[in-house]
Order: C-alpha cells, then sequence, then structure tokens
C-alpha cells in the first residue's frame, strides 16, 4: 500500500519507556515513511537511547528544541513533516501491530475525511490498573472507538496547518486542537481496530500530581465547563446534606457513603463491556475505585486553587509529573 505517513512523538524524559515505543514502531505490519521523535528537554536518558535505539534506521529523526510542552513538540514535529498525513501517539504507549494499517484502511475507505481517530486501551499491568481504568478512563463499546485520543490518530496535515497547531499546554492541547479542527468542519471518520495501548499512573500518589497538573492547566485554558463545574456541583449537593445532618437528623449523613457507592458502581457499570457487571460485587474493586475517585476530586479542587492564585505562572509550571 503506498500511503506515505509521518509519525510524530513529543517525548520527555521517557528512558524507561521509549525502548518498547520504539519496538512497536519497528513492528507495524504497515511502517510509518519517516518518524520524528522531537524531545522536549529531557533530562535523563531518552535522547542518548532513542539515538542508540535508532542508529542504524533512516526512517527515525531525532529533534532536540529544549523545553517544549507536547503541544510545541507536536508542531516542531508536523512542521517538519515532509508527507501531507501526518499521524500522532505519544511515549509511554505501546502500538498494536496493526495500528498504523488500519488508521490508513480507514482514511482509504473513507476518502472524504481528513482526520481518522482510532482506539486505546489502558495498560492493564496491575490490580491499580484495572481500578484506575474503572475511575477515570472512558468506557467502551463492541466496535467503537473509546473517545477520541490524539496520541492514536491520522490526519492531514493542511488540518494542523488550518487549526494553527495545538497550544503550547501541559494538558488540555489536544482537546483544544480537536475541538477547532471539528468546528472547523473537517470530516472524522473512526478506526476501533486501530488501537495504542496507554500507560497509566502506576499509584495514588502520581495519579493525585498528574490530576492536579491537568486540572491547574484546564483552568488555564478556560475549560472549568467540561470539569471542575461537574465535580463542583456534586460536592455542593453533598454539603447541602452534611448541613442537613448538622440541623435535621443524622440520619442525613448516611448520604455520604451512598454517594460515593453511587459513583463507583456507575463507573463499574459503565465499563462492564470490558470487566464485566461482577466486579460490582469485588470489596476490592468498590474501595480502591472510590479512593481513586476522591484523590482525583482533591486534586481537581488543589488544582482549580493553585490556577487562579498563579495566573501569572502560565506555561511556567512543571512540564510533567
Amino acid at each position: 500500500m503506498s500511503f506515505p505517513v509521518s509519525l510524530i512523538i513529543p517525548l520527555y524524559n521517557e528512558s524507561e519507556t521509549i525502548a518498547a515505543l520504539i519496538t512497536t514502531i519497528n513492528e507495524q505490519s504497515l511502517l510509518p515513511a519517516e518518524i520524528i521523535l522531537v524531545d522536549g528537554g529531557s533530562t535523563d536518558e531518552t535522547v542518548k537511547l532513542a539515538k542508540q535505539l535508532t542508529a542504524n534506521n533512516s526512517s527515525y529523526r531525532i529533534i532536540e528544541k529544549g523545553r517544549a510542552m507536547p503541544g510545541k513538540g507536536r508542531n516542531i514535529g508536523a512542521a517538519e513533516a515532509t508527507h501531507s498525513w501526518i499521524a500522532f501517539t505519544d511515549a509511554g504507549i505501546k502500538l498494536d501491530k496493526n495500528w498504523l494499517e488500519e488508521l490508513v484502511k480507514v482514511a482509504v475507505e473513507n476518502n472524504d475525511a481528513q482526520i481518522i481517530y482510532g482506539n486505546y486501551f489502558p495498560q492493564q499491568n496491575t490490580f491499580f490498573d484495572k481500578c484506575a481504568t474503572i475511575a477515570y478512563v472512558a468506557p467502551i463499546e463492541e466496535n467503537k472507538i473509546r473517545s477520541k485520543f490524539i496520541a492514536s490518530c491520522l490526519l492531514k496535515k493542511e488540518v494542523w496547518e488550518k487549526v494553527g497547531g495545538f497550544p503550547d499546554w501541559r494538558a488540555a492541547e489536544d482537546l483544544a486542537f480537536m475541538e477547532k479542527a471539528s468546528a472547523l468542519g473537517y470530516k472524522e471518520a473512526f478506526a476501533p481496530a486501530a488501537i495504542v495501548y496507554w500507560l497509566l499512573r502506576p499509584d495514588i500518589t502520581s495519579t493525585y500530581k498528574r490530576f492536579e497538573l491537568y486540572s491547574i492547566y484546564n483552568v488555564w485554558a478556560e475549560r472549568q465547563s467540561s470539569w471542575h463545574y461537574g465535580v463542583a456541583k456534586q460536592y455542593l449537593l453533598l454539603i447541602a446534606f452534611v448541613v442537613a445532618g448538622i440541623l435535621f437528623s443524622p440520619y442525613f449523613f448516611l448520604f455520604i457513603p451512598v454517594w460515593i457507592l453511587a459513583r463507583v458502581v456507575k463507573r463499574i457499570f459503565s465499563h462492564r463491556y470490558e470487566f464485566g457487571t461482577y466486579t460490582i460485587f469485588n470489596p476490592a474493586i468498590l474501595f480502591t475505585v472510590a479512593l481513586i475517585t476522591l484523590v482525583i476530586d482533591a486534586a481537581t479542587f488543589v488544582g482549580w486553587i493553585k490556577a487562579l492564585s498563579r495566573k501569572n505562572e502560565i506555561g511556567k509550571y512543571p512540564i510533567a509529573v
């Protein structure tokens, strides 16, 4: 199949994951015509390892541009791409061997589509991974993509040009790009069989730090309506029952565990295609999903407060956690 694609990947401190990513790129059933790795100022061995792993493959280009968040890294790579179709994925991801081929297949079948979104699955390496998937990853249904995901997509370079590239943010830059592309009327198609495997945060502490960072950047991007306001409404309702418990009857306090349980059960039920409804009856899963959910809520509010108090620091927050 003659369909040259430039694959673009931003990197930052990925010495532990770069080898797995490059291996899965090299094993693609349809190889990219060029692979552009854009390092965002790594302080570990990422660049050294990338050069070693790609030394004998002329398809790879490694670009070092100093400090760069993911959006800027993608923009640098897209500007350097020599082909009319570009694909994006991220570090910390493993590609299914047919990922690019499936994206291209859908592009060929839908020749008027300018953006093809593939699928993604969290890597299920631990019990915590499973619970984290239930707690905050979008659910999936058979023969559908989980949700639009910039790290599993193929698009015409002209789309990136007309949209104006990605904002130079640490988080939400992908959502802003995809929303603008949709608003401009670019036709989308979907490739459920084009799968990448996304590495989640491995523990509760790193999950908190990641969501606090996301919260900060989402507030700076003025995206509270799509996340923060919904969480705030939940807690306003909770506060109302707490006040009622203090003023009227302690029975109102029973709403608290019921509220937590309802949120967890709702998440488990939404993931029934992946894990089955029987997980509702697993106390360890119920407890861990509840814990992750409440920790993310805390990160949301703390990030919100930090973002409002640090507006003069937009763009200066740490690149990665």
